[in-house]
């Protein structure tokens, strides 16, 4: 009976270190798996971020490269650059030349633009007293334009190139006005007739009185041929756009001769 006793205490004892010893290795077994799923984990988060270094070191390297791309493009501009900076800075060169001669210019031209409206005035009264007054206000207006310090020396030389083309104008017109003709000590309201510059004619406006202005007497010739007063009559329905161009019989004054 002791025996049996001492067996089965045996049996227990082997039982318990054998359950005990299970149990320590499933312990350790735990640990491990434990240890390996942690070092997994890690290996997985150190793998992430060598994937994201990996991703940044991408994105540098593409930034890296487009940079370099921008750099050349950066050089070929400031090539450009340099190359615009050395025309500006010949063309400024000229620019100033330029300024320099016109403040010299504009010192002459205003005298010549003077001279131009004294030729103009003496030309006016040496011509066919055609709208003598109008013309000879305009040059008056030039000479107080010229000495108007608000305009610039463009819009003088404007002005009186104006003046000049509307002079020029006349040499090629045919016109109708009215106006007023001092005669023998008497006032007549006329209609005068321009051709050109060749002939000034008039005819009163009661039809009694006709004539042309005589540039070499430099004085007024009456007209009494009736076909010359028909085609004065005729050459101011002209003037009016009352009929169509038509030949002209009139009486003007001949050239004697031509200065050379």
């Amino acid at each position: 009976m002791e025996f049996y006793v001492k067996k089965i205490i045996r049996c227990s004892t082997a039982f318990f270190i054998a359950l005990a010893s299970h149990i320590t290795v499933a312990d350790q077994l735990d640990e491990l798996i434990d240890a390996g799923a942690q070092r997994l984990g890690e290996n997985q988060q150190a793998q992430a971020t060598v994937g994201r270094i990996h991703e940044q070191t991408d994105a540098l390297v593409t930034e890296y490269q487009e940079q370099l791309k921008a750099l050349d493009g950066l050089k070929v501009y400031n090539q450009l650059l340099a190359l615009q900076i050395t025309g500006q800075e010949e063309e400024r060169a000229t620019l100033s030349a330029s300024i320099a001669n016109a403040t010299v210019i504009e010192r002459q031209i205003v005298p010549l633009l003077l001279r131009m409206v004294d030729s103009l005035e003496t030309f006016i009264g040496l011509d066919v007293p055609f709208l003598f007054d109008e013309r000879l206000q305009r040059t008056h207006a030039l000479r107080r334009l010229l000495q108007r310090p608000d305009l610039s020396v463009a819009e003088k030389c404007r002005r009186v190139f104006e003046a000049y083309q509307i002079e020029n104008e006349y040499g090629r017109t045919l016109e109708s006005y009215k106006g007023k003709l001092n005669l023998a000590d008497r006032t007549y309201d006329v209609d005068y007739l321009r051709i050109g510059r060749i002939a000034l004619l008039y005819r009163s406006v009661g039809n009694d009185e006709f004539g042309y202005w005589d540039q070499q007497q430099r004085d007024w010739v009456p007209v009494t041929a009736s076909h010359y007063r028909r085609n004065i009559d005729k050459g101011l329905k002209m003037a009016r756009q009352e009929m169509a161009p038509d030949l002209l019989t009139i009486p003007i004054t001949p050239v004697e001769s031509v200065v050379q």
